[in-house]
């Protein structure tokens, strides 16, 4: 079995990326290696986002805030997938990617700084549903016998059918 590897991308790479690499890699059980970085990160996991994920049973070991540039190097890992999940990464010049990957936008509004804190959570809430939406809908796929093109489409379809 193929194991595809799977990039999310944010600017700060604090919150909906975190949610994003911990989701696709307990849903994808296995079939997925999920990453997440950011164009300019934060340095810090926002707790609200660990907490999310706790209360979902979803596991995230080892998670930290950091660069894409640790995935754009000549050396770097071969990524199969790159979803940016806000507007500012999305529209950024991003690293030439080793492997030409297949990139989407899912575009998931920032829970980060919502104020107050009860209203964040409920926002941290939002941006998981969301991107479980996305994220299932993506593994349904048949990815092994897609093309790219295929994939980049269909990637873009689902994101258009969770936001209607």
């Amino acid at each position: 079995m193929k194991i595809f590897n799977v990039l999310v991308l944010c600017t700060g790479n604090s919150a909906r990326s975190i949610l994003g690499e911990a989701l696709f890699n307990h849903l994808g059980k296995g079939r997925i290696r999920a990453f997440s970085a950011g164009s300019q990160p934060s340095g810090t996991v926002n707790p609200v986002a660990l907490e999310t994920l706790q209360k979902h049973g979803v596991p995230l070991p080892e998670v930290r805030s950091k660069s894409w540039d640790e995935f754009a190097g000549p050396d770097a890992l071969q990524l199969d997938f790159i979803f940016t999940v806000c507007a500012s990464a999305a529209g950024e010049a991003c690293p030439i990617w080793p492997g030409h990957p297949a990139t989407a936008h899912w575009g998931i509004a920032d829970p980060a700084h919502v104020e107050p804190l009860a209203a964040r959570r409920v926002a941290f809430e939002t941006a998981y549903a969301e991107l479980e939406k996305r994220i299932v809908a993506f593994l349904e796929l048949p990815l092994e016998t897609m093309s790219t093109a295929a994939i980049i489409e269909a990637a873009r379809n689902i994101h258009v059918e969770a936001s209607a």
